[in-house]
């Protein structure tokens, strides 16, 4: 039976009082690595949300899910990374932590969680652009794409509160939602790859008429490679960033090795997935020379406004 002590005029649950398991100076170095990383990643999104509002090259699908994903980016860096510092501040066995704790959990989880599901709307995306040709814009419109994000955001709400219902039901909703995203992208990809092999042009950059599946396309094939080169970069960071916390969290639920020597390993693959959030912006503007000037733009007459 659970361990039950009345406080006031609420009922709190011992078991759940939080143990970091870490030392002062592990925490105090710790925390000084995430607040770089929390000011980057706000401002940096910040500035890439602003941006993409001036990359009319977009196709305005494509620049709503880059936006979902800048969103989610924004919010690790302003409230996700912050909670976490004043989680290792806080005393251990104490209501404090325990609330920071559930707080990180629930909208760290829900911004995690959008972020992967983004990632993989977006080689969706890539993939459509090659399959439906000329028909894209008409089948990724706008309103679509809007309605599918909102889908994502309610979808990520909902295993949330499956997880104050019932954690281990969300814990396992979540392991088949990741290792279908990840299947599901590495189709794609897979398949893009492929069938740019099948219909390889003798001379790249120009705009052919292709035929695929029956259906005849105009392509620019040199600057498909790039937005599909952009996706896989990013997808690639999200991958080196997350694997490492999802095969360790992995590795102690099925073992259920709880040691001390687990708990320094787990913050640092923690900070380490946080710092996808770090990155995005810095490939954004890396891979994608239309939201690298309009970055550029932005800041120029950012400038302006303050003289």
């Amino acid at each position: 039976m659970k361990n039950l002590t009345n406080e006031g005029n609420y009922t709190i649950n011992k078991e759940y009082f939080c143990t970091i398991g870490l030392g002062i100076h592990q925490k105090i170095v710790i925390s000084a690595l995430n607040i770089p990383q929390s000011i980057s990643a706000f401002l940096g999104n910040a500035l890439i949300i602003v941006a993409l509002q001036r990359v009319s090259s977009l196709h305005s699908a494509s620049r709503l899910l880059l936006g979902c994903l800048a969103v989610t980016d924004l919010g690790v860096g302003l409230i996700t990374q912050p909670i976490r510092i004043a989680l290792f501040m806080s005393p251990e066995n104490s209501k404090l932590c325990y609330y920071l704790t559930t707080f990180f959990e629930t909208i760290g989880g829900m911004f995690c969680a959008v972020s992967v599901l983004t990632t993989t709307a977006i080689s969706v995306d890539r993939l459509l652009v090659l399959l439906l040709g000329s028909r894209y814009r008409q089948v990724a419109t706008q309103k679509t794409t809007s309605i599918l994000v909102v889908t994502l955001w309610l979808f990520t709400t909902a295993i949330v509160l499956v997880a104050f219902y019932n954690f281990h039901i969300a814990i396992n909703i979540a392991y088949i939602v990741v290792l279908s995203c990840i299947a599901t992208s590495t189709f794609c990809y897979m398949k893009i790859y492929l069938t740019l092999r099948h219909h390889q042009t003798k001379v790249q950059g120009e705009v052919h008429q292709r035929q695929l599946d029956g259906q005849e396309i105009t392509l620019n094939i040199e600057r498909y490679r790039k937005t599909v080169s952009s996706a896989l970069w990013i997808q690639m960071a999200l991958l080196a960033c997350y694997l490492p916390y999802g095969a360790l969290t992995a590795f102690i639920v099925i073992s259920r090795i709880d040691k001390p020597a687990l708990n320094l390993v787990w913050a640092v693959t923690m900070s380490l997935l946080l710092l996808n959030s770090t990155l995005n912006p810095f490939l954004y503007c890396w891979k994608m020379k239309e939201v690298r000037q309009a970055v550029k733009d932005t800041i120029r007459q950012f400038g302006c406004l303050r003289r």
